[in-house]
């Protein structure tokens, strides 16, 4: 399993940088070329997001963006520090059931919409330490969908 972990500060400006990389390490992991904006789309999405939570709740901390590449799968988590409502540890909503989380709203609600339409396979957790978009793809040589 190959991990590469990506921190930036929470500027629009960055986010280019990791829907870049992004696609970089999903081609060499095997993800399908006809998928590739997919995956471009989804991060840029991800990040954005977290980019605007950071800097409306006055974050300095960086964004975090991990892709693994594991035998079957490959997969993106891009990580807030910003505090769910009312989220306790393991707080999880898989797919477009967080875009209908009655506590999304606006922008947010947006997003993980995009998101959703771009990715089968997403989950959100939010808790107290802040949230994650996990997101994955099947790699080549494998033709299961998880």
């Amino acid at each position: 399993m190959a991990t590469v972990e990506l921190r930036f500060s929470a500027q629009p400006e960055h986010v280019r940088t990791a829907r870049l990389v992004a696609a970089a390490v999903a081609r060499r992991a095997g993800v399908e070329e006809a998928v590739l904006d997919e995956v471009r789309l989804a991060v840029g999405e991800a990040c954005s997001r977290a980019v605007g939570l950071h800097r409306s709740n006055g974050l300095t901390a960086p964004v975090r963006v991990v892709l693994t590449e594991e035998e079957k799968l490959f997969s993106i988590e891009v990580g807030d520090e910003v505090p769910g409502p009312g989220g306790g540890p393991g707080d999880a909503v898989s797919g477009i059931d967080a875009v209908l989380d009655p506590d999304v709203e606006g922008e947010d609600e947006m997003g993980l919409a995009v998101i959703s339409g771009l990715v089968d396979d997403v989950e959100v957790t939010s808790g107290e330490s802040g949230g994650t978009i996990r997101m994955s793809w099947p790699v080549s040589g494998s033709s299961e969908v998880p």
